[in-house]
């Protein structure tokens, strides 16, 4: 039975085959993983739809192949005659025992799991982990949550256990060279090249698309956090951690239903604007394999409590590389909370075919005039809100803001709007 890349997501055409789980003359059952593909938008598993033995593998570790194309042969016992060959499988008989040889002494040098166990790793590393022939569930990660790097890789490779040199030592090793420079210090220094496909490239079509098809304009306003800060603090103390980001989440429910033209999507071929009834918000999400964005569905409907559970649920598969097709589709609006990692001010890229996006920032502690003219701190926010110009004008995107600022400057009040 012919095993092909089949379509595991919308609109997906292509993706690069990671790894196999199974190899040549392995037994299989229904439904167990066969290999990993790394697509446009994630990382998945290719399960057998049939159980048997894998005959032939036609496709190599690191090629694209497209949907359709056939990736594997399972023998399931259901075929009375084997088939005439093919001209590709000419050429694998007259490779011969050679061909053999070759990769019975590739698997040697590369003890390469049968079974993926959950190694927390980007595709790109374990490329290089398999291309260094080396197995990567045997290198202890020194990343966030213990993920393997490309250096933990390279470093296992060259049977070194200590971490790499600090800057300090590195400057200082570059000083000596450059005191005594030897004959290798001048060679030539070749570029490292990181290859430009799956996610990264998927990334840079969907953003050119969207600068280019939409006209951007972004509206900065400034948000005092004090009192959501306070509130959640005392929440805290009653047992209920609830990250700010739900507020934000909840509140901008509400500023939707209120100009529901940001919650919108134009469509130019019918010359009409559809408003969305559901409020799908989608959540930016920074990870190794690059900007992913899951959707958190029927925002509305949910508690503050199903929120935070669902939005860290799939931040940790994002940045895991674990999300489905559904998981990434149907939103209707996205956010960026860049806040964490710094910065005061951005022009967020719209989501296409959305109409706005929206990003936090930094919060920070500034004086602030009271009422009295006297001076009191303050814990003061920056949000950049991006939207499309066809749809929405200016003076719009300020009543959409003032009214979520409203709702977040004075929390409470934002109980009394829910529905």
């Amino acid at each position: 039975m012919e095993v092909k890349f089949h379509d595991i997501g919308e609109g997906m055409t292509e993706g690069e085959i990671l790894h196999y789980f199974v190899e040549v003359g392995q037994e299989v059952g229904i439904d167990e993983p066969l290999l990993e593909v790394q697509t446009d938008k994630m990382v998945a598993e290719i399960p057998s739809p049939t159980a048997g033995t894998v005959t032939e593998i036609l496709v190599e570790p690191g090629t694209v192949v497209n949907v359709g194309e056939t990736i594997l042969i399972i023998d399931d016992g259901k075929e009375s005659a084997a088939p005439a060959q093919t001209e590709k499988e000419e050429k694998h008989a007259a490779a011969g025992e050679a061909e053999e040889s070759a990769q019975s002494e590739q698997k040697a040098k590369s003890p390469l799991p049968s079974r993926y166990r959950g190694v927390l790793a980007a595709p790109y590393t374990r490329k290089i982990a398999r291309e260094l022939g080396v197995n990567i569930e045997n290198i202890e990660g020194t990343g966030k949550a213990g993920r393997v790097t490309e250096e933990d890789v390279r470093r296992y490779a060259k049977g070194e256990t200590t971490p790499a040199p600090t800057a300090s030592e590195q400057v200082a090793e570059q000083t000596e060279q450059v005191v005594t420079p030897t004959a290798s210090a001048q060679q030539e220094v070749v570029p490292d090249v990181i290859p430009f496909k799956g996610i990264r490239k998927q990334i840079a079509r969907n953003l050119t698309h969207s600068v280019q098809t939409i006209p951007h304009v972004t509206h900065f306003e400034e948000i005092d956090v004090t009192n959501l800060l306070e509130f959640r603090q005392e929440l805290k103390e009653m047992g209920e951690n609830v990250s700010v980001v739900v507020f934000f989440l909840k509140a901008l429910t509400v500023a939707l239903k209120d100009y529901p033209i940001f919650n919108a999507e134009l469509d130019e071929e019918k010359d009409e604007i559809r408003l969305h009834k559901t409020y799908n918000i989608g959540l930016a999400t920074d990870t190794e394999n690059g900007l992913l964005v899951p959707v958190l569905h029927n925002v509305e409907a949910k508690s503050f409590t199903d929120i935070q559970a669902e939005m860290k649920e799939l931040t940790e598969k994002a940045q895991q590389g674990k999300l489905s097709g559904t998981e990434m589709q149907g939103g209707t609006f996205t956010i960026s909370n860049v806040g964490p990692l710094g910065g005061m001010a951005a022009t967020p890229i719209i989501n296409h075919p959305q109409t706005a996006i929206i990003a936090f920032h930094k919060t920070k502690r500034v004086p602030v005039f009271g009422e009295n003219d006297e001076v009191i701190a303050r814990s003061i926010m920056n949000i950049s809100f991006s939207f499309d110009h066809r749809v929405a004008d200016g003076a719009d995107a300020v009543r959409f803001t003032n009214k979520f600022k409203e709702l977040i400057e004075e929390p409470k009040k934002l109980f009394l709007q829910l529905k």
